[in-house]
């Protein structure tokens, strides 16, 4: 695999805009020794939340993405503060946007989200046994509304294109591979 590998050299900083910085890499071609320039977004690792009740309802969430411009339908997540697990970031996203709390918390994934831009890793924690133990508590910039929906209707919404944010899609692919 090393013919396949860049050397990157020099890296220069960009802006910083609050959750994610850009900077640039300079590589060399391993086929021609050429030199290309890499933009990079550095970021923090991330959490996606699959929280389970007693009865297989899966704890949902619609939110407006302005990359689409649309509502969309997910699941618990947020960013991995500096030093934090992911299982207890899980647990702390899933308190924060939706109330629910309590269950059984394990980490069943973890993926690069776009390893050709991206330096971070989102993770995906399961929980399973979660109740409705207070309100949401969300952060400035979150609008949310919170609901649950059975399990066994979820890989259905995904077909149709109900849940569409890749992301969340991944959660539910490491669901079914546990």
């Amino acid at each position: 695999m090393k013919h396949l590998e860049w050397q990157l050299r020099e890296r220069r900083a960009g802006n910083d805009y609050r959750v994610f910085k850009t900077g640039f890499a300079d590589g060399v071609n391993p086929r021609t020794g050429s030199t290309t320039t890499f933009s990079l977004i550095e970021c923090p690792d991330w959490v996606n939340v699959l929280a389970l009740t007693a009865d297989e309802q899966v704890v949902m969430l619609r939110q407006y993405r302005p990359g689409i411009d649309k509502v969309c339908l997910e699941i618990p997540g947020g960013m991995i503060d500096p030093g934090e697990d992911p299982v207890a970031a899980g647990l702390r996203e899933l308190a924060e946007e939706t109330g629910y709390s309590g269950g059984v918390a394990e980490l069943i994934g973890s993926v690069a989200p776009n390893p050709a831009l991206q330096n971070n890793r989102l993770h995906t924690v399961l929980v399973r046994g979660v109740e409705k133990t207070g309100e949401p508590t969300p952060e400035e910039g979150e609008v949310l509304e919170v609901h649950t929906q059975p399990l066994a209707s979820v890989y259905a919404a995904i077909k149709r294109g109900d849940i569409e944010h890749a992301l969340v899609i991944v959660a539910f692919m490491h669901l079914k591979l546990t």
